[in-house]
């Protein structure tokens, strides 16, 4: 079970200055009421129930309760298999998944703050993530955390299939909420820089390459 609260996405209109050109798109009430909830987000992945992991999401397995969002999931058999990359893939889970109704477009000059308190399982056999991927094309994907079965928390940056700047780090007591916030910036035009912090602490910074002007789902 994955849980989240007090998400906010901040659109930087000039990352020069910041102070003055804030303007949230998805504000930090977003999951206080199902109403809230959506006016910002969609069920599912932007393109259905299934991805590359054994679990089918379901509307079923989200669930609000007290500016909570929880992500639950659940065994099962008898699922028709998934089909990724040419592959087929046993469905083991029922588990869930939101997306937000807004696309994110770095602009020249500009950038975005995404922000959010999560609480997630590293036990193996989970795979919670927080990231943005292309909507045209794949690349672009910056996992903004991803939590992979390891006792680890991942920030990752994906050009390529093959050129990824990946570092995991570990994740202090997992029954807590931990802030993730990932600031993604302009820096000339074509590439962004990336700067991964959690709890307040700046983990990384990662770059990548022809990121600007690309839609990205969240």
């Amino acid at each position: 079970m994955a849980t989240m609260k007090l998400m906010e996405v901040l659109l930087l209109t000039s990352s020069i200055s910041i102070a003055s050109a804030k303007h949230i798109m998805i504000p930090s009430t977003s999951f206080n009421s199902q109403s809230d909830f959506d006016t910002d987000w969609n069920y599912l992945y932007p393109w259905g129930s299934d991805h590359n992991g054994a679990a089918r999401m379901r509307e079923s397995q989200v669930s609000l309760s007290d500016g909570v969002l929880t992500l639950r999931a659940t065994r099962v058999d008898g699922e028709a298999p998934a089909h990724h990359g040419g592959k087929e893939i046993a469905i083991r889970y029922l588990s869930g998944a939101v997306h937000a109704k807004e696309r994110f477009n770095v602009v020249a000059g500009g950038g975005y703050d995404f922000a959010g308190e999560f609480r997630a399982p590293v036990a193996r056999g989970t795979w919670p993530a927080f990231w943005l991927t292309g909507v045209d094309s794949w690349p672009p994907e910056i996992d903004m955390a991803e939590w992979k079965g390891s006792g680890k928390i991942s920030f990752n940056t994906f050009n390529t299939s093959s050129e990824v700047r990946a570092l995991d780090v570990d994740y202090p007591n997992p029954d807590a909420f931990h802030k993730i916030l990932c600031e993604v910036r302009d820096m000339n035009g074509q590439d962004v820089s990336v700067r991964f912090s959690m709890d307040g602490q700046v983990v990384a910074t990662q770059y990548g390459r022809g990121f600007v002007g690309k839609p990205l789902y969240l």
